[in-house]
């Protein structure tokens, strides 16, 4: 019915051209509205979207952090580590765990209890993002890098107590970097 009525009025309005504006408003085509982009609108992440990635990364930093990959179990040179420090993303270098929230899951891959910068379950201020993610057959919670979109790993509610997640993250998704003075924070209120 819109459809007809449309044609009627298009018809007239090319009789009487006048009536044409006063009538009709004039149309946008519609592939003109689904490209239209404001310059003003950015990526939500803060970083630079022209960096080559290709460079700055390994071949396997690059496969697990841009194409979303898994280094293999046990493979992983932070699997093992626990040295007081902070783990920082190894494309962009914000910090992402602590090694106070480290534990050894047995999992294969370096666990953490939580982000850094969560307050019990508030992550608002932490480095991370959490999107849903079913790659791994079965429905999943992929962690990425807040900062550049770097994908870190998986968390899943079965880590210990009093968070209850367990957070699965790539060795090669990390950088290290210990703290000055090497001792933890609990150590150090003593």
């Amino acid at each position: 019915m819109s459809r007809l009525v449309a044609r009627l009025l298009a018809a007239v309005s090319q009789q009487h051209g006048a009536v044409r504006s006063a009538v009709i408003p004039r149309r946008i085509p519609l592939f003109t509205r689904c490209f239209f982009t404001s310059p003003g609108i950015q990526s939500l992440t803060r970083y630079n979207k022209t960096t080559d990635w290709h460079k700055k990364l390994t071949p396997e930093q690059y496969f697990v952090t841009r194409e979303k990959g898994t280094e293999e179990p046990f493979s992983g040179i932070y699997v093992n580590h626990f040295e007081v420090g902070m783990y920082h993303c190894v494309c962009c270098e914000v910090p992402l765990f602590s090694s106070e929230a480290k534990y050894d899951s047995g999992t294969g891959w370096p666990a953490f209890k939580e982000a850094h910068g969560t307050w019990e379950r508030d992550e608002s201020h932490a480095s991370i993002v959490r999107r849903p993610d079913n790659s791994l057959g079965s429905a999943g919670t992929e962690i990425l890098c807040k900062n550049c979109d770097a994908h870190l790993g998986h968390v899943f509610e079965d880590g210990p107590d009093p968070t209850g997640q367990r957070f699965c993250i790539n060795s090669a998704a990390l950088k290290f970097k210990p703290r000055e003075n090497g001792v933890s924070d609990a150590e150090e209120q003593k």
